[in-house]
């Protein structure tokens, strides 16, 4: 996002931080709403571009829409979308991808209530890697003919009973609204917002053999101090990394495996 969407996103997220401090706020319900609002403004082209008309007034936009939402969501939730409209967006697109946000963002704040927010990011780390490695998984998921009860009845038939709820959610709403997102953009996405609840980045880490508790606490210690920010660490074996870790955050790899090191030298031979 650029200059005014950055800027009305920032004001967004901190009003939504001023209402799931409240504890009198269902978040899980904020969230379900966020997400029914987002599915409405995606598939209402001109609904978003009259919400971020620069030549309309900001008050004049609330009301709009608040004349959509009446009826249809809470208090908190009506709130939160005037406040979003009144400020300015470069894009219309931009105020879609923001409510999305936000959505995500309340599940996260309930399930860091529940105490279960390790457990959500750790799921959607795994359930990315499930369907990288399951092509047949991945076409059923992403395959624009099949109907959205369709793959809710697969992702509930995988995950429920086995993951968090809020894991469930999330997942489903990624998978039945892409809105022109890779499955795995959306978790990747899905992934930062949840470390971004506890002010940390994601670290994935590949090994040759699972690292010992000790090793996982020396190695977030040392990238804590390397990017300054607390680590969450994913964690995946791969054999074939022969030996040492490749630590990847975000775009930058830290490579220190055997197989790397090899590759190198056939390289600096070959040269």
């Amino acid at each position: 996002m650029n200059g005014a969407s950055r800027a009305a996103l920032a004001a967004a997220r901190e009003r939504l931080d001023a209402l799931t401090d409240s504890t009198s706020v269902d978040a899980a319900k904020l969230a379900e709403e966020l997400a029914a609002v987002t599915a409405l403004l995606d598939r209402e082209v001109s609904l978003r571009r009259v919400l971020t008309d620069p030549a309309r007034a900001g008050e004049a936009k609330a009301e709009l829409a608040g004349q959509l939402l009446s009826g249809q969501v809470g208090g908190p939730t009506a709130d939160l979308i005037g406040g979003m409209v009144r400020t300015r967006w470069s894009r219309a697109r931009d105020l879609v991808d923001s409510v999305e946000e936000l959505a995500a963002t309340a599940e996260l704040t309930a399930a860091q209530r529940a105490g279960s927010l390790d457990d959500v990011e750790d799921e959607l780390f795994r359930f990315g890697r499930i369907v990288e490695g399951s092509t047949g998984l991945r076409a059923a998921l992403t395959d624009r003919s099949a109907t959205v009860v369709a793959k809710t009845t697969l992702l509930r038939s995988l995950l429920g009973g086995r993951a968090d709820p809020v894991t469930e959610r999330l997942v489903v709403r990624l998978v039945t609204q892409p809105r022109g997102r890779s499955l795995e953009v959306g978790l990747q996405t899905l992934s930062r917002l949840a470390a971004a609840r506890r002010d940390r980045r994601v670290a994935v880490v590949t090994s040759a053999v699972p690292l010992t508790d000790v090793q996982k606490q020396r190695l977030g210690a040392a990238l804590a101090k390397l990017y300054g920010h607390a680590m969450h660490l994913n964690l995946e074996v791969d054999p074939e990394v022969l030996g040492g870790i490749t630590v990847r955050v975000g775009d930058e790899v830290i490579n220190g495996t055997v197989a790397a090191r090899l590759e190198e030298a056939e390289q600096r031979l070959a040269g």
